[in-house]
């Protein structure tokens, strides 16, 4: 954090008798919101100040919206929902956005898969999204991809907040506190209960009066040009879906304790087979089957559906009903010759750093040295240290450093690695020193 008061109170103490610098969203609020806390206390936002509306579910609705939000003004503040641990799929089950003149809405996407009517009318104006990675991908199956946006977390990131979920910063920064008990529900499930609802229109509610506040920070700090490279990488790449692991039933959770290429092979094939059904179904994997449970098979290997049943995970009914599924899987692993079973995998770039001094201990001093550079940076800017620079970078570069080391080559190699601009003019002082081997002393 800074070492000032929160902005809130910096406003409340510079207050001189009129509402001026209370948070615009408090200035006409129905009375259960309240105005401006003093004495540092927050106020519970519990409703959204022109009421909970409906889902949009219709055609003719959607139209009237595009309408609103055309004839609206400013910035538009955006979330979205998913179900995850519950669907297989991250897709969005409800879209909400509010802007001023339109008010606030919430889309049932379900109904309404293409919102590419409503992206062309607020296509020019700036986008306000709270963690901006997490939504736009789901936004961007809808038609939905933003120009310019603010990312209400990466700003309160780099302006050095250490608290930087919604509710934190609402509360520190506006002084309202946000309830946050259905963050983790099923919004796949339909009807959505009207708490929900609710729940979902505050989540824009504030949004961009926030944005306003976090923006005045950023431009105190002089980090206004540093938000800016970040928010349009965002716009850049942020919509790209994940990248597709090569063999991602490698992250099961417990496949460590998993010993043996044929023991492996079993976490394998229960793995897909798994992840097949979760697909069909657009079932969070886990719901189908358990890692624990995957891991137990692989570990013990039972060969028919009363050992099966006795392991953990497997007693469900719904898992119960799939024992043949999960034998055969097993069955499966069992046939494979010795040159089918799964070999170490191919590791791309640097060693996990635990064993760099025994591999190359010239490399793990760069290592230590590019590291203790990048913290006295960021500390030195009020920033953490990852979005000074991350940290795969850093040990990229550590392992395999230019074969000249110049503020020109190690600039290259760090842009070479996505670094924005501002994250090279910090580092490059300092950097290409860590980076040069340190001279051995003479006897």
């Amino acid at each position: 954090m800074t070492d000032e008061p929160p902005l809130h109170r910096r406003a409340a103490a510079s207050r001189t008798g009129n509402d001026t610098q209370h948070p615009p969203s408090a200035r006409s609020e129905p009375s259960d919101v309240g105005s401006e806390p003093t004495g540092g206390q927050s106020v519970p936002l519990t409703a959204p100040r022109e009421g909970t509306p409906a889902p949009v579910a219709a055609p003719e609705q959607l139209a009237e919206v595009v309408a609103r939000f055309a004839n609206g003004a400013g910035p538009v503040a955006l979330d979205a929902e998913r179900a995850s641990g519950y669907r297989y799929s991250q897709r969005a089950y409800l879209v909400q956005l509010r802007r001023a003149g339109a008010g606030t809405v919430l889309i049932d996407p379900l109904p309404l898969p293409d919102l590419s009517a409503l992206d062309a009318v607020i296509a020019e104006t700036e986008w306000v999204l709270h963690a901006a990675n997490q939504d736009l991908p789901c936004l961007a199956e809808l038609g939905l991809r933003p120009r310019r946006l603010f990312d209400t977390e990466l700003a309160a990131r780099l302006a050095g907040f250490e608290r930087v979920g919604l509710a934190a910063l609402t509360e520190q920064v506006l002084g309202f506190s946000l309830e946050k008990h259905h963050s983790a529900a099923d919004w796949s499930s339909r009807p959505l209960p009207e708490s929900w609802l609710t729940y979902a229109a505050l989540d824009v509610e504030l949004l961009t009066d926030l944005r306003d506040a976090l923006d005045a920070e950023l431009a105190r700090q002089g980090k206004s040009e540093w938000a800016a490279e970040e928010f349009a990488a965002l716009v850049l790449n942020g919509a790209r879906p994940p990248r597709v692991r090569a063999e991602p039933w490698r992250r099961t959770s417990g496949i460590h304790r998993v010993r043996g290429a044929r023991a492996q092979a079993r976490v394998r094939s229960l793995w897909y087979a798994r992840d097949q059904i979760a697909a069909r179904r657009d079932t969070a994997p886990g719901r189908v089957l358990p890692d624990s449970a995957i891991v137990a098979a692989a570990e013990l290997d039972p060969r028919d559906e009363k050992a099966l049943l006795t392991l953990p995970g497997f007693g469900g009914r719904s898992v119960r009903r799939l024992a043949r599924t999960w034998l055969a899987a097993l069955d499966d692993a069992r046939q494979l010759p010795d040159d089918a079973l799964p070999v170490a995998p191919t590791v791309e770039g640097p060693p996990p750093p635990h064993r760099w001094a025994e591999r190359d201990p010239a490399a793990a001093a760069r290592l230590a040295r590019c590291r203790e550079v990048v913290l006295r940076v960021a500390g030195e800017h009020n920033l953490p240290a990852e979005n000074l620079i991350s940290p795969d970078t850093i040990r990229r570069i550590a392992w395999q450093p230019p074969d000249e080391i110049t503020e020109a080559t190690v600039a290259e190699a760090l842009r070479a690695h996505h670094a924005r601009e501002w994250q090279i003019t910090l580092l490059l002082p300092h950097l290409p020193t860590a980076l040069t081997p340190t001279p051995t002393p003479t006897p």
